[in-house]
């Protein structure tokens, strides 16, 4: 794990208990003791570590972690206030609509971080997958919709499709649950097995948690699981699809967000992924690029030769993971217009 003197880091790459470690330094021994009380030991630890072998901490990375503090101190209260509409109205005054719209999503998702199921956070995937066999769909689908997308998308690669599908349906038709039913769930679960936990959990059931799911994988395991939930409800699943963003969606990035997401990409990948894409796209992707990229860019898909199927979808769920990435950071904004946001 890199220390926080890292100057190649960028503060928004740091791991949350880097930027606590950051904080209470910038806030001052005494300020710092009052934030700590509210801890538990364990994190206090953690912290403390983090302090300690923080010999220097640079200017750009204390003064991005007391801006994250500030716009997320401004966002608990607004919502604790008058809700999600209430707190949306104040940030967009406060820090305009686009980045107000990062940070509401940043803080509702911390906030639901303490609704339940607690122990399941980052649990390993494949132990996750021995440990739910045979519950039944629904308690999948309340589970996996409070997990991270990605360890979602890696236990419904396990299941059997009909029952993924199942579970995927169940997902997106989910409401809220009560904390004390995920919390019922987690002991229950805890009494079975020990599993080895981490920490970091983002919540939420509904078309868009299933979308941001399925876009973490396969295409083959995708269509299967979008047709079972068509089967049993072709509304949902429109809504489902509207709200993906799968690789020929990279051609409604304007001209400012492609060529971030070009500086990122990594060559031979994104010629793997070209392989498959439409001429459209084509176009669009080497519009913005230079000649000389252009070139080397031909030249890497010809050497390639014939691919198979599997390593162009695999690519290809790499770069859409990449603009995902680039979204989630604050760096481009899916849908067009003025995307580019500088945090």
């Amino acid at each position: 794990m890199p220390p926080v003197t890292n100057a190649g880091d960028a503060p928004a790459a740091l791991p949350g208990r880097q930027k606590a470690a950051i904080l209470c330094m910038a806030l001052g021994a005494e300020a710092a003791a009052r934030v700590t009380q509210k801890l538990t030991p364990d994190e206090v630890e953690v912290i403390s570590y983090e302090i300690a072998r923080a010999d220097r901490v640079p200017q750009e990375a204390v003064e991005a972690v007391l801006g994250e503090w500030l716009e997320t101190v401004v966002a608990a209260d607004a919502l604790a206030g008058g809700g999600v509409d209430f707190a949306r109205e104040v940030l967009e005054k406060a820090f305009g609509a686009p980045k107000a719209a990062q940070i509401l999503k940043r803080i509702t998702s911390q906030l639901a971080d303490s609704a339940g199921l607690h122990r399941l956070r980052n649990a390993d995937p494949q132990q996750l997958v021995n440990t739910l066999r045979g519950e039944h769909p629904q308690t999948l689908a309340l589970i996996l919709s409070h997990l991270q997308p990605a360890q979602t998308a890696a236990i419904l690669k396990e299941l059997e499709p009909a029952l993924g599908s199942d579970v995927v349906f169940r997902m997106a038709r989910m409401e809220k649950v009560s904390p004390e039913i995920l919390q019922l769930i987690e002991r229950a679960l805890a009494a079975e097995t020990a599993l080895s936990m981490s920490h970091g959990m983002s919540a939420s059931g509904g078309p868009a948690a299933v979308a941001q799911v399925l876009n973490l994988v396969n295409a083959s395991l995708e269509q299967q699981l979008l047709d079972g939930v068509a089967a049993r409800d072709p509304g949902l699943c429109d809504q489902i699809k509207n709200l993906m963003f799968v690789f020929e969606d990279i051609g409604t990035l304007d001209d400012r967000a492609l060529q971030r997401l070009l500086r990122e990409a990594e060559a031979k990948t994104l010629a793997l992924a070209l392989k498959a894409a439409s001429e459209e796209l084509k176009r669009k992707i080497t519009g913005a690029m230079s000649q000389r990229a252009v070139g080397a860019l031909n030249e890497e898909m010809e050497m390639m030769g014939p691919v198979k199927m599997r390593d162009v979808e695999a690519a290809q769920l790499a770069i859409v993971t990449q603009v995902r990435r680039l979204e989630e950071a604050g760096e481009i904004v899916l849908g067009g217009g003025d995307d580019l946001v500088v945090g």
